[in-house]
């Protein structure tokens, strides 16, 4: 298979589409985004609706295409939906399933069987203990490595996504190191957003959020798999900072390791190269920006994702306010448009958990100290 790599316009199509195929899931963890459910909702799309789905999906130059849930596991249809969406309609299929005891090596053999591209497992402690804790469940720590084992077994890409938090911030290092002995090929590393059962009471701090970036692109250097931020489009910003700090010693920083899904060539962002449908067809600009855009029952997804006034906005990097509105990094990064919806109530908002000072406010702060102050320029 040949990396997805090539340039697109996201007003066009996105690089990357998640469907969330269930709410079912049998976990309880603390950040849920779904707050998922026990049982199936009697309203998510049926197998037909869903075929249908994907074929709107393959329209759009085939992007990235990922099971998610709840837990994709719990839907008895999803490798049939899997064979449909990857033999019929061509496209690079993951998933992104919970670590329960669904996960048998018989579930991974068919994983293999469609050509699932890759599996992703969620990592959000290096010990039981920790992970357990946050995932709700005891036991979940023991599944997450056995499933692991069977990837390894019927080599199917692994894919590691761990939640950054209060809950395993002094565990990260540790994370990393478990992440490398588990044979991934990607550590996607989550900024949380206080959506679902996400609580703000849980995020790390604008600093914390700096320095965990900062090491990020350090790490990325020594370790044997990718490394990639979600909901944190400033650790761009941050990889491009530390590449001028450090000047000719910076060569590897930000190199990406062979990825033979591809990475995405430009920012990804809510609503601007992302979009996410619900078990029930609603679509959003991302699974962590609760902003309805459209369902795919009454308008097809193409339709959606380009014309959708909140899609077009959060396209429109001019559209954004405060902070980020006047920042020099905002064509690159353009902050989580998530997180400041769940903070502040707008998604064009400034991103609340971004640390950096933009040039423009930093003479402006500098200008008006100067002019009230006593002393005048002489400080």
């Amino acid at each position: 298979m040949k990396p997805l790599i090539k340039e697109r316009d996201y007003n066009e199509n996105p690089f990357i589409v998640i469907w969330e195929v269930t709410r079912a899931c049998a976990l309880k963890c603390l950040h849920c985004r779904a707050e998922a459910q026990v049982g199936a909702d009697p309203g998510q799309l049926s197998f037909e609706e869903g075929k249908q789905l994907i074929d709107e999906i393959a329209k759009m130059d085939n992007p990235l295409f990922v099971f998610t849930g709840g837990d994709p596991l719990m839907r008895p249809d999803l490798f049939e939906l899997a064979r449909y969406a990857i033999e019929e309609r061509g496209l690079a299929v993951s998933m992104t399933p919970s670590a329960t005891p669904k996960v048998t090596r018989e579930a991974v053999r068919k994983a293999k069987e469609v050509g699932l591209s890759r599996w992703a497992f969620s990592l959000d402690g290096s010990c039981a203990e920790i992970h357990d804790h946050f995932r709700g469940t005891k036991g979940s720590y023991d599944l997450t490595m056995r499933g692991i084992e069977y990837l390894k077994e019927l080599q199917i890409p692994v894919q590691v996504n761990t939640t950054v938090s209060h809950y395993n911030l002094h565990d990260l290092e540790a994370i990393a190191d478990k992440v490398k002995e588990m044979g991934a090929v990607l550590w996607s590393v989550f900024f949380l957003v206080p959506t679902g059962r996400g609580m703000v009471k849980d995020i790390i701090t604008p600093e914390q959020h700096e320095e965990v970036m900062k090491w990020l692109c350090h790490i990325q250097q020594k370790m044997p798999y990718g490394v990639k931020a979600t909901e944190a489009p400033h650790f761009r910003r941050v990889l491009l900072q530390e590449k001028q700090r450090l000047g000719e010693q910076a060569a590897a920083i930000g190199t990406k390791r062979p990825d033979f899904l591809g990475r995405a060539p430009k920012g990804v962002n809510d609503g601007d190269g992302f979009v996410f449908i619900s078990h029930i067809g609603d679509v959003y600009p991302s699974g962590f920006l609760p902003v309805v855009c459209g369902n795919v029952r009454e308008r097809p997804l193409t339709d959606i994702y380009r014309s959708s006034p909140v899609m077009t906005a959060l396209r429109d990097k001019a559209l954004l306010k405060g902070k980020c509105g006047v920042c020099e990094f905002k064509a690159l990064c353009g902050g989580s448009r998530a997180r400041a919806y769940a903070v502040t109530g707008d998604y064009l908002e400034s991103d609340p958990y971004c640390a950096y000072v933009p040039k423009a406010l930093a003479a402006e702060s500098k200008m008006f100290f100067e002019q009230n102050s006593p002393l005048g320029s002489d400080l």
